[in-house]
């Protein structure tokens, strides 16, 4: 895929792995939207970035999805929509009784997994008459392997997972020219894992490689320890479940 001279929407594009991804893209010669829902953090980043196009808005807010996308169109369009935006929440054991289990899910859910279907619809027939279009779904090394301490967070990116590869092959059915690239990241260096003492890898790296998959038409792009964990749970599920959930993960819940 040729990404000079390309439009490209990110969400949830005003802090780390959207907004190094904002940083390249515009490197690479493309023209860049981000979204966010921290109007500061959109400040800060078009100051850093002044080439930045930047509109608040919440993938999880049905009315923010359409005001985006009628922004957009005003705009000129887009050919490529990245749906980088994600959240997680603390980690709770499934097997006791606490209402935060659901409203932990629900809200994951329609951020993580809804929000992207909502924005897939929305612009679907928009990206379908450029000449070549793409939707970037970022998933995660959980969609392979769940994590104790990150249940509901690991579901939607399997959901995600599942919906990214029907998509791509409907698509193709239908004879589009929409590419549909799944990135699975490993453990990142952001905000949401800051707290965390795992191997990270560094927002540059996981994009530097998106890029790359980008460019070789490389429609799932396992980055680090994914392309591992792919292989091991294939032929070894227990062992990769382990390997997620070391029994430190265990005793975090108790």
């Amino acid at each position: 895929m040729d990404i000079k001279g390309k439009t490209i929407l990110i969400t949830g594009g005003a802090s780390g792995i959207g907004l190094e991804s904002a940083r390249q893209f515009l490197s690479e010669g493309a023209n860049v939207i981000i979204t966010g829902r921290n109007q500061a953090k959109l400040d800060t980043a078009k100051k850093t970035l002044p080439q930045l196009t930047v509109i608040k808005s919440d993938v999880e807010n049905p009315d923010d999805a359409l005001s985006l996308f009628n922004k957009v169109v005003s705009l000129g369009g887009i050919d490529i929509l990245y749906n980088n935006a994600g959240v997680g929440s603390p980690a709770l054991n499934l097997g006791i009784a606490n209402e935060q289990i659901l409203k932990n899910a629900i809200y994951e859910m329609n951020v993580n997994y809804l929000g992207v279907i909502r924005l897939n619809d929305l612009f679907i027939n928009m990206l379908k008459s450029r000449k070549e279009g793409a939707i970037i779904n970022t998933t995660s090394i959980l969609s392979l392997v769940p994590a104790i301490e990150e249940p509901t967070y690991s579901a939607t990116k399997a959901a995600l997972s599942f919906y990214t590869r029907l998509l791509r092959k409907d698509l193709e059915i239908l004879g589009s020219n929409v590419k549909v690239f799944e990135l699975l990241p490993p453990v990142v260096a952001t905000e949401m894992t800051a707290n965390r003492n795992d191997k990270k890898l560094t927002t540059e790296q996981l994009v530097t490689a998106l890029i790359s998959g980008l460019k070789k038409d490389q429609f799932t792009i396992r980055v680090g320890d994914s392309k591992l964990l792919y292989f091991v749970s294939r032929f070894f599920p227990k062992l990769a479940f382990n390997l997620v959930n070391p029994k430190k993960a265990y005793t975090s819940l108790k």
